[in-house]
Order: structure tokens, then C-alpha cells, then sequence
């Protein structure tokens, strides 16, 4: 059944050919904070975004060598009163401002990185992330975090709504199950970006010039 729809897409017209990418990237970091990578709340002890976290500390450490502007986020919220309906229990129980939950893992926290806080799944939904891109030039996003099927879903559509090339590197990117992973990561790859490996990406960054 997987295999006939993606030939039906296919067919009709999905799936076109990958645009290139452009000459002034950003590295987007979606939530990799505490609350997804320590085991000591509910949703930290996840398998798939420990990996991805590990591989997007790794493609951090290049980013900055090649002076490639880093953005990174964490959610969180003052009250219940201004939380969206999430329907995610540990979001409403945890994640509040000054909740150590709310902190930036280490191995992706940097004083280098644009680092704010959001309270929607997108990155870019009422927050400066816009005014960061537009001032460093970027014209191509490289999208990294969790959840894949969540908040780097809905950071993808919108880099892709406010017109920037897209790239998703597989490896940095995380989910509860492997499933909705993959699942996600195929739609948007027909729709919105380019999905693509991290030495894929690695070598793109290698190839700017300085």
C-alpha cells in the first residue's frame, strides 16, 4: 500500500526534481531541550532524539566553523493561560518558564547560537526568528530537533511558506517511533524541502566559500 501511494504521488506530479541550495544557510534547532534528552521527565528518554540530538551537536560544531548563523529554540509558557490546547500531558505539567526543562541540552546549547523561546509548534510563529534570518542574509535552512512529526513539521512548512530553500538532514532530526519519523519526513520531502543525509549537508557546508 506504502509503496503504491508514493508511486501515485509520483505520478501526479509530486516529487519534482530537488531545487539547489542557496549561498547563505542557518542551522534551525527545534526544542532540543531538557525535556526531550534527559530521561528524568516523561518525555526524555527517547532513543530516536538522543541520536539526532548527537548528530546535530556534531553538525553545529561545523556550522560554526564555517560561520554559518545557528538558531535554536525551547517551548515554553508563563501559565496554562497562555499555553495553546496542547494535548500533550508533560507539556502541560512542565513546561514553564524557569522549569529546568525548559533548558537548552548542553551539547547543543552555545553562547554563539540565537537561542529564544516559542510557545507554537513552528519556530518562526510570533518570534524573531524572521528578523535574525533576514539580517544574516539566509536564503537556505537546514532544519534540525524534534519532533519530527510535531514542531519540525510545522517549522518546515513555514521556512518553506516565507520562501527559503529547505534542507532536512534525516540523522538530526527525531521522533517518539521510527514510523511517524519517516512518514513526515517523506510528505514534506515531496511538498515543502529537500531531504537529504547529513554528509549531504556536510558537504554543502564544506563547499561554502569563506
Amino acid at each position: 500500500m506504502a509503496g503504491d501511494a508514493a508511486d501515485t504521488y509520483t505520478t501526479v506530479g509530486y516529487s519534482s526534481p530537488s531545487f539547489s541550495a542557496g549561498l547563505r544557510p542557518a542551522v534551525l534547532v527545534v526544542d532540543f531541550q531538557l525535556a526531550f534528552t534527559d530521561p528524568r521527565w516523561p518525555l526524555g528518554g527517547l532513543p530516536l532524539i538522543h541520536a539526532a540530538r548527537d548528530r546535530t551537536a556534531d553538525l553545529l560544531g561545523l556550522a560554526r566553523e564555517r560561520d554559518v548563523p545557528v538558531a535554536a529554540c525551547y517551548t515554553a509558557y508563563g501559565s496554562l493561560a497562555d499555553m495553546p490546547f496542547w494535548k500533550v500531558k508533560p507539556v502541560r505539567d512542565d513546561f514553564f518558564y524557569g522549569d529546568p526543562c525548559t533548558e537548552m541540552d548542553p551539547k547543543i546549547h552555545d553562547a554563539r547560537n540565537f537561542t529564544y523561546c516559542k510557545n507554537a509548534p513552528s519556530m518562526f510563529f510570533q518570534t524573531p526568528l524572521i528578523t535574525f534570518l533576514v539580517k544574516q542574509r539566509v536564503d537556505t535552512v537546514i532544519v534540525t530537533g524534534c519532533t519530527t512529526s510535531g514542531c519540525v513539521r510545522a517549522t518546515i512548512v513555514d521556512a518553506f511558506s516565507y520562501g527559503f530553500r529547505v534542507l532536512v538532514p534525516d540523522e538530526c532530526c527525531g521522533d517518539a517511533e521510527e514510523g511517524p519519523h519517516r512518514a513526515n519526513l517523506a510528505d514534506v520531502g515531496r511538498r515543502y524541502a529537500d531531504v537529504t543525509t547529513m554528509a549531504e549537508v556536510v558537504k554543502y557546508l564544506e563547499a561554502l566559500s569563506s
